[in-house]
Formats: structure tokens, C-alpha cells, sequence
């Protein structure tokens, strides 16, 4: 994984199985952080909680059921979620 190869430590991983995190919560645990980045599809969408519009950011950071998507990582004081090689590779290299 591309984690280990450019040696960066996981601050947090929210296991969204395990500790299911609904809206509220989901933007409780983003709302300070520096910037949350989100993989969409093939996309990789970067926001600002503190500036971007709360319910754009939900509606991306949530699935369907209105949980935190997974992986959710910390690393820093940003967050990543969802999933997208791409994106940890492009972040990372």
C-alpha cells in the first residue's frame, strides 16, 4: 500500500462497520479538520469544513444510509474518505 511505501502514519481510522457514524456525527468529526478530501467515482473532491457548505459536504462524506463512508483516515489534521487508489497515490507521491 502506498502508505507504507512513502511512510505515512494513519493518525485515525474510523472503521464505519464497526462504528457506525451518522450525519451528525460524520460532520463532528470533520468540522475542525484542515481539509477533507473525498473520493467520488473516479474523482477526488476537496473541501474546507470550515468555509464548505455543510450538506454538500454530508452528502459526500455519507452513504445511502446516511453513515460516514469508509475508509475514513486521518492523517494530520485531514481527513480522507472513501476510497480511490488514485487518490492516495496522487496525495502521497
Amino acid at each position: 500500500m502506498v502508505f507504507e511505501e512513502k511512510s505515512v502514519t494513519v493518525d485515525t481510522e474510523v472503521d464505519a462497520k464497526k462504528a457506525v457514524c451518522q450525519r451528525e456525527e460524520a460532520y463532528a468529526l470533520v468540522k475542525n479538520a484542515d481539509k477533507v478530501v473525498v473520493a467520488s467515482g473516479q474523482k477526488t473532491l476537496e473541501y474546507e469544513p470550515k468555509t464548505a457548505d455543510k450538506d454538500e459536504l454530508l452528502s459526500k462524506i455519507t452513504g445511502r444510509t446516511g453513515n460516514l463512508r469508509a475508509p475514513a483516515l486521518k492523517i494530520g489534521n485531514v481527513y480522507y474518505i472513501g476510497f480511490n487508489s488514485g487518490m492516495y497515490e496522487k496525495t502521497f507521491s
